[in-house]
């Protein structure tokens, strides 16, 4: 798998958990901390899924 797959399926992960967030105490999913969360955690993946990518190539 390629390191750019790598990032944007991490990327995707990591946005959809952050967004969630929120809602686990009841927060709505369409609030700005869900959005500020999502890009944090949207970030978190891509660094994620470039490390995960080099250590594989």
């Amino acid at each position: 798998m390629s390191t750019k797959s790598l990032v944007f399926i991490f990327m995707t992960i990591g946005s959809v958990v952050g967004g969630y967030i929120p809602a686990l105490w009841g927060g709505d999913m369409f609030s700005s901390s869900s959005l500020v969360l999502s890009a944090v955690f949207a970030i978190v993946g891509i660094w994620v899924g470039f490390k995960i990518g080099q250590q594989l190539n």
